[in-house]
């Protein structure tokens, strides 16, 4: 018999995860939300009634495409700053007074802020110091989340967004404008151009009903 886990024994399993890293516990569950509200509005589309089905073939991929966007732009950003926030940190490039005292005091003062030193790992932090380290780690990491996200969701997201969706407009307008270009200019495209009227003129002969067989 499978024992199924409690919600006690799953709670102890994310805060195992997370409570060392509030930064990476914001980037998930921002994800998870983006994913979830773009999951919903598509589904809307697809239950409206007032929507054509010839809008809804246009609306679900272009929101689609939207929703893919705009969760890798969010978590590629918020991962980026999260990243170089913590590796700031973990050399020692930024430190609280205490930490960065205790650093010095037990021989480390040549490889702060060194690109290949890991405070964690090798100062072997303990007490008082480990335990501001962690906090002033878990504080950066928010910082650097809020402002990622910021700049994701407010300037990036919003100006690629626009960018894509102008250059799928005039790529819309123009197929409508110009649905066959073989037709547009016979000189350049002659063969195309009688492909297309010679088909055009079969279908039509053929829907009249004078051919038997």
């Amino acid at each position: 018999m499978i024992k199924s886990k409690t919600p006690f024994s799953i709670l102890d399993y994310v805060y195992k995860i997370y409570h060392k890293d509030a930064g990476k516990m914001l980037i998930h569950t921002g994800t998870i939300s983006w994913i979830l509200s773009s999951a919903a509005q598509i589904f809307g589309i697809m239950i409206n009634d007032k929507i054509p089905k010839e809008q809804k073939m246009f609306l679900i991929p272009q929101e689609f495409a939207d929703a893919v966007f705009n969760i890798l732009s969010f978590y590629i950003v918020t991962c980026s700053f999260t990243g170089v926030a913590a590796k700031m940190v973990n050399t020692g490039k930024w430190l609280p007074s205490n930490v960065k005292n205790y650093l010095i005091k037990n021989g480390f003062k040549d490889k702060i802020g060194k690109f290949g030193f890991n405070i964690l790992k090798d100062a072997k932090l303990t007490g008082r110091a480990k335990r501001s380290f962690e906090l002033y780690k878990n504080g950066i990491g928010v910082l650097a989340f809020t402002a990622g996200s910021i700049l994701s969701c407010n300037v990036i997201t919003p100006l690629s967004r626009n960018k894509y969706a102008s250059a799928r407009q005039q790529q819309n307008l123009a197929s409508l404008n110009n649905p066959n270009p073989a037709l547009q200019n016979p000189q350049t495209h002659r063969e195309k151009a009688k492909a297309v009227i010679h088909h055009k003129y079969m279908q039509a002969f053929m829907n009249r009903g004078d051919l038997k067989i």
